[in-house]
């Protein structure tokens, strides 16, 4: 019990750390939405694919999960653009979170499937926005044709099998240790 409430505490003071370190400045945004692709279509990605950002670094891109397989998440990495810089929003993708390493790459990491959250399904639309909000005047935009390497993750069977193992292994254990009534 005690655990929960340090926990909780944490989680707490650090929300309020975070809102104390907001700024005025409307960051660069990606977004990353279930879309109808436009008159053009959609560009066709695998599980590996490269793309650019719009050359006036505002802008949208549309793309079609070609992959043959659901994606239950999706790391988008680029070397421009600083991780304390970028905002994450999804509506396919649970959570959205944003990283740079010490060699000076960035990764958007979306990942979290389930409920209103399906991922990107096989055959499913999706689009990229690049840009800000438009009634703000204090926009960062992404720089132009800036590279970005998408690279989406699907669960593997022999994954699936491992932990349904285990899990067996758990439920099993715990049926033996139980008292007889």
């Amino acid at each position: 019990m005690k655990k929960l409430f340090v926990a909780l505490v944490a989680a707490f003071v650090f929300a309020l750390a975070t809102g104390a370190f907001a700024d005025s400045i409307d960051d660069p945004k990606i977004i990353i939405k279930d879309p109808v692709c436009p008159s053009g279509g959609c560009i066709q990605a695998g599980t590996h694919f490269t793309f650019s950002t719009p050359a006036a670094g505002i802008g949208s891109l549309f793309f079609t999960n070609a992959s043959g397989v659901n994606w239950t998440s999706l790391s988008l990495t680029e070397a421009g653009v600083a991780a304390n810089l970028i905002t994450c929003i999804t509506d396919v993708f649970a959570s959205c979170q944003v990283t740079t390493s010490s060699n000076g790459i960035t990764t958007i990491l979306l990942s979290g499937v389930g409920g209103n959250f399906s991922g990107l399904l096989t055959g499913q639309n999706f689009q990229i926005i690049f840009g800000c909000k438009a009634e703000t005047a204090d926009c960062n935009p992404w720089p132009g044709n800036l590279q970005f390497t998408g690279v989406a993750n699907v669960p593997e069977p022999g994954t699936m099998a491992l932990v349904a193992t285990g899990l067996g292994m758990i439920v099993r254990r715990r049926w033996r240790k139980a008292p007889a009534a």
